[in-house]
């Protein structure tokens, strides 16, 4: 089940972006990760968030979008490879009609997740939206 989240629900995204995060962010240095994790809250308050439950009404995802663009699909470490990663990202594209997303250069994981899903690379930059040096690729649903 996907649903809007609320502030209450931000300590257990916190704990799915650290989870995800640490499974697939390797390139990330300690203290640009900890910046980053220091960073959610502001970050929560910039973006419809959504959620994914389980039928026993756990979280284990969760999805944040701006006006046209995919900001945030994290899922929990123990939840992945289970298909709720393509369930928000197919909310997100049919629901929210979604076409765009900007992927870290180094997490291989993500860009192959949504190249196969169809998107394709559009623009790059060379340092993220914090202006730290991890390249970031743009995507649009082809």
């Amino acid at each position: 089940m996907i649903t809007e989240a609320s502030n209450k629900d931000y300590p257990v995204l916190v704990k799915i972006w650290e989870s995800a995060v640490l499974a697939t962010h390797d390139f990330l240095s300690e203290e640009d990760f900890l910046f980053y994790k220091s960073q959610l809250p502001f970050y929560f308050e910039h973006v419809s968030l959504y959620v994914f439950k389980d039928e026993s009404l756990t979280i284990k995802g969760f999805l944040g979008v701006s006006e046209d663009n995919i900001e945030m699909l994290f899922i929990e470490n123990e939840s992945r490879g289970m298909g709720i990663g393509k369930k928000l990202l197919n909310f997100a594209i049919d629901s929210l009609n979604l076409r765009k997303v900007d992927v870290n250069e180094q997490n291989t994981q993500a860009l192959r997740f949504y190249e196969q899903r169809g998107f394709i690379k559009t623009g790059y930059a060379d340092c993220d939206s914090e202006g730290k040096n991890y390249p970031v690729i743009s995507l649009e649903l082809s």
